[in-house]
């Protein structure tokens, strides 16, 4: 009796090991086909390496795919949320390969800004009932992620500063 408990005990521990991998082996998978699905493999360029980078690279396939289907009366509103939304990762690249900081930080600011114009254009479509608000949602949260990035991002680089006083002359 006891024989038989210690191997319903292993099969049993056997049998969650190999959940665990298949699991693994799924989440590892996924995240080859996020990356997959917006045509990016490996880091070549500085800003490929940038999380933010990545991320709206995904919000403009998820734009692209729900602005296919607008036309009508949403049209000039689908035009100007294509350009928002493909300014983001542009800005962001060209920022990411200035030398300066000011440089980079305006850059940063633009994609940023680029990034809330977009939300705001979700409010509009879900107005217009041209989006639902699971559409919305979701597209909300990767501009929120956006946003909050760039927003680091910025604040990092303007610590990076050299505190200006320092250099300050005194005159007698």
């Amino acid at each position: 009796m006891d024989i038989v408990l210690v191997l319903s005990a292993a099969v049993l521990l056997l049998l969650l090991v190999l959940v665990l991998v298949l699991l693994l082996l799924l989440v590892l998978s996924e995240t080859v086909l996020v990356l997959d699905g917006t045509g990016m493999t490996e880091p070549i360029f500085d800003h490929d390496k940038l999380i933010v980078y990545r991320v709206s690279i995904e919000y403009v396939a998820l734009m692209h795919g729900i602005a296919k289907r607008l036309s009508g009366l949403n049209r000039h509103t689908r035009d100007q949320w294509v350009r928002a939304a493909q300014s983001i990762p542009l800005n962001i690249a060209e920022g990411n390969g200035k030398q300066s900081l000011r440089d980079k930080n305006r850059f940063f600011e633009i994609a940023r800004g680029s990034a809330l114009e977009c939300a705001a254009i979700h409010d509009i479509l879900v107005i217009c009932d041209a989006i639902d608000a699971e559409t919305n949602r979701q597209g909300k949260s990767e501009l929120k992620r956006i946003v909050s990035m760039l927003t680091r991002l910025i604040q990092r680089t303007d610590k990076v500063r050299e505190n200006q006083s320092e250099y300050e002359y005194e005159y007698e």
